[in-house]
């Protein structure tokens, strides 16, 4: 009876353990999401954006090439398109904290804040800073699927790994089960 009882709690712990997560808890893992890297050039490395700072010119870039849904976006220049990809390999970038890289060299790139879905702009800034990407394999490549702000201009540790080393690569998520979880099977089993 004991070892049913053991059964039944390990498995109601096993259930209700954290099994899958919204983001990998390390750069390069296999991707959740298959279309992630396309939306991400679809949203950060447009062709045709504003030579200016101009409001007018951005207002009517965003309102025709959408965007008035999102408050805050940032902008980088196509032809940094490779680079970009680079802060996804051991070369561009270094590990920063669960599924993020943060490129080793700083980029320039423009941020507009808008007013939530009027595409109204409140301001916009050309930015020069280190990216903090989330990266992760699609299609056998390790590619950025979402652009992380860096409020606190944060730079590359010196100790972190580079993204993409191959002990990071084959880091698999782990399961989480709590101590109370397993402790009460346990005390099932010999009780």
């Amino acid at each position: 009876m004991a070892t049913l009882g053991f059964v039944f709690i390990l498995a109601a712990c096993i259930l209700s353990a954290p099994q899958t997560r919204a983001r990998n808890d390390a750069p390069c893992q296999r991707s959740k999401w298959n279309n992630g890297y396309n939306t991400f050039v679809r949203r950060h490395i447009r062709a045709g954006l504003p030579a200016s700072l101009d409001l007018n010119e951005w207002r009517s870039y965003i309102k025709n090439n959408g965007g008035c849904d999102r408050p805050t976006q940032s902008f980088l220049h196509p032809k940094d398109l490779d680079r970009v990809r680079a802060v996804c390999t051991s070369s561009g970038g270094k590990t920063f904290k669960d599924n993020l890289c943060i490129s080793r060299e700083p980029f320039s790139f423009v941020t507009v804040r808008s007013e939530h879905g009027t595409c109204g702009i409140k301001n916009i800034v050309e930015e020069s800073k280190h990216l903090i990407l989330a990266c992760e394999v699609l299609e056998n490549q390790c590619v950025p699927v979402h652009f992380e702000g860096n409020p606190t201009s944060a730079k590359p540790s010196n100790n972190a790994r580079g993204c993409q080393d191959p002990e990071i690569r084959g880091h698999a998520p782990v399961l989480k089960t709590t101590w109370l979880c397993l402790l009460s099977a346990v005390f099932v089993l010999f009780a």
